[in-house]
């Protein structure tokens, strides 16, 4: 899954622009998701969500009380991932988020400066305003390239395993071009695992659990011999 989030001022045109890298995507045939970010909650009526949900292929909505595709609490953007199988996540909103790229939507004034949208994040700019060594796009065209060429998702775990403290300061140096995604142990081991496609992240010591007990009970098996086994499972 190719992942970004939508980040800018308020009234910037951020839906704006989400909703025309949807367009865009599904033209192309690809499937798309949407998640937006909401500090007022939501009110289930003519609202961003329901623009999204007119053309995306799935929708999820999280606010500080709910959290939908529909819970009713609070629920993190990676928990419910794996309802979300296509091929585009664009996410609006969530500011906080250090564990996927960003584009910086600079419509409008940001004259209160740009360090809270954590530029090293932004893998482009779209709008009037530019940032020094970000590329800046004028087109949907070009930027949906770059999206799809440069967007991803960590596990947002911050299990530290690949030598730095936080997911964010890896998905900081994929950006910068110093890593790739196979640098985050926790997605790349001996075990993957993936609910509905969407990848599971696994901590070292979890991953040596459950290697070693599946390892164990396999070798008691009739026709079990050493190699790469393949295991399929409905949960």
């Amino acid at each position: 899954m190719k992942a970004i989030s939508i980040i800018g001022p308020k009234n910037s045109g951020k839906t704006t622009l989400g909703l025309e890298l949807t367009r865009h995507f599904k033209q192309m045939g690809l499937t798309v998701a949407a998640a937006k970010f909401s500090h007022h909650g939501f009110n289930w009526q003519d609202t961003d969500t329901t623009h999204y949900a007119e053309i995306c292929d799935a929708v999820a909505g999280l606010g500080p009380d709910e959290t939908f595709v529909h819970w009713t609490d609070h629920r993190f953007l990676p928990d419910i991932l794996p309802l979300l199988t296509t091929d585009v996540l664009i996410v609006e909103g969530g500011k906080s988020l250090g564990y996927l790229p960003r584009v910086l939507c600079l419509r409008g004034d940001i004259s209160d400066g740009t360090d809270w949208l954590v530029p090293e994040l932004a893998i482009a700019t779209y709008g009037e305003n530019t940032l020094e060594g970000i590329p800046s796009f004028e087109t949907i065209d070009a930027l949906a390239e770059t999206v799809l060429e440069k967007g991803f998702f960590l596990p947002g775990m911050d299990c530290k395993t690949c030598g730095r403290p936080d997911c964010k300061t890896l998905a900081a140096d994929i950006v910068a071009g110093k890593a790739t995604t196979k640098a985050c142990l926790a997605m790349h081991n001996s075990i993957e695992v993936d609910i509905n496609g969407a990848p599971l992240g696994m901590k070292p010591f979890v991953e040596d659990i459950i290697s070693a007990s599946i390892r164990e009970m396999l070798r008691t098996l009739k026709g079990y011999s050493p190699g790469k086994a393949t295991i399929k499972l409905d949960v």
